[in-house]
């Protein structure tokens, strides 16, 4: 091989270890979540990609076999050639052979060490970390080919790898993390708003993590504050209540004082006389004594039961089902311990809920 031919393939190997660095800090770094969109629109490398960070370890085993070849083959073809193009000049200053020989390959060894860690390790990690989506698109597909070519190579080294790790009682993982745990992303965003890169004004952001640690027992109205009516309550009772406490919603409760049911103002609002009728024309209006019989069964609306166990964001959804806006708490045994308002678990992510009846 001519020196010329040598420093040609000093740069093909170069950019032939930039390509196995850059395709596997892109692996690592893509997230899933973006790459994921792009494949179901059809883009172009998308559905590589993904398979790619579905099998990172056999990807990682492709890459590390790629950087180990070119990096023994770089200073092998290498240093025979910058040797020879450097004994012309070093000849000029009368060191003998040893001597010249000793430089040429200390210099040799800095040249390309140089050049490889600048070009074919540190640029290609770097641009991968800056740009790992749009890396991943563009160097999964040929990273993948070369894989399938060397296939049994890297399944045989993937495997020799794995058990060395299972004897040290380490399962492998075999797809790339694609997704922040919520400590890390509560992290983040405490981090982002003590620096001033993020603004959570209202402590939403902050609600929301606690929010997904909050059981029903911790929001829970207990029976002993639960404001309430009893069963044989009527419209009146519950006008009267409108008016002494200013909430919209009462739950209605047994002699005991279980929770059997709930009404809503407006449930009740429009009933005339023994009949439990609307009301219409004249007779709206008519005074207390139109109001003054137990309120229908059929306008008390039925409480959902949920355990006090239940973490709030799965009795949000139950509450979200059933169109229920109360909900009955109640132990592992189940005995009641209190009533769990809508209200005020929509509080726990935005803050202080105002009933729109109740005067300030």
């Amino acid at each position: 091989m001519s020196d010329w031919a040598g420093i040609v393939w000093l740069f093909v190997l170069l950019a032939g270890n930039a390509f196995f660095v850059a395709a596997e800090f892109a692996v690592i770094s893509a997230r899933r979540s973006q790459i994921e969109p792009l494949a179901a629109a059809g883009r172009m490398g998308a559905r590589t990609a993904l398979y790619a960070m579905e099998h990172a370890t056999l990807m990682l085993a492709t890459t590390q076999l790629g950087i180990t070849v070119c990096s023994l083959l770089i200073l092998n073809v290498s240093e025979p050639a910058i040797h020879h193009l450097l004994e012309a000049p070093l000849a000029l200053t009368g060191l003998p052979d040893e001597a010249l020989t000793a430089i040429a390959f200390i210099v040799t060894l800095l040249l390309v060490s140089y050049l490889h860690v600048v070009f074919g390790e540190m640029v290609p990690k770097n641009l991968s970390f800056s740009i790992p989506d749009k890396a991943v698109l563009v160097l999964a597909p040929p990273l993948v080919f070369f894989g399938r070519l060397v296939k049994p190579l890297i399944v045989a080294l993937n495997s020799t790898a794995n058990g060395v790790l299972r004897l040290f009682r380490v399962e492998p993982k075999h797809e790339a993390n694609s997704t922040y745990t919520l400590e890390e992303v509560a992290t983040i965003v405490s981090e982002s708003t003590r620096e001033g890169v993020l603004r959570d004004g209202t402590g939403a952001l902050s609600a929301t993590f606690e929010f997904t640690t909050r059981k029903v027992r911790d929001v829970a109205v207990p029976l002993a504050d639960l404001i309430s009516l009893p069963e044989s309550a009527s419209p009146a009772d519950v006008e009267k209540a409108v008016t002494k406490h200013g909430f919209s919603r009462y739950v209605l409760v047994t002699a005991e004082g279980e929770p059997t049911g709930y009404v809503h103002l407006k449930d009740v609002i429009d009933l005339d006389g023994d009949a439990g009728i609307p009301v219409t024309g004249s007779t709206a209006g008519n005074g207390l004594g139109s109001y003054a019989d137990p309120i229908p069964a059929k306008r008390i609306r039925q409480l959902v039961s949920i355990y006090e166990g239940t973490d709030l964001e799965d009795a949000l959804a139950t509450m979200r089902r059933s169109g229920a806006h109360l909900a009955r708490s109640f132990t592992a045994v189940g005995a009641t311990t209190g009533v769990l308002f809508l209200e005020d678990i929509i509080e726990e992510l935005v803050g202080e809920v105002q009933d729109a009846t109740r005067r300030l």
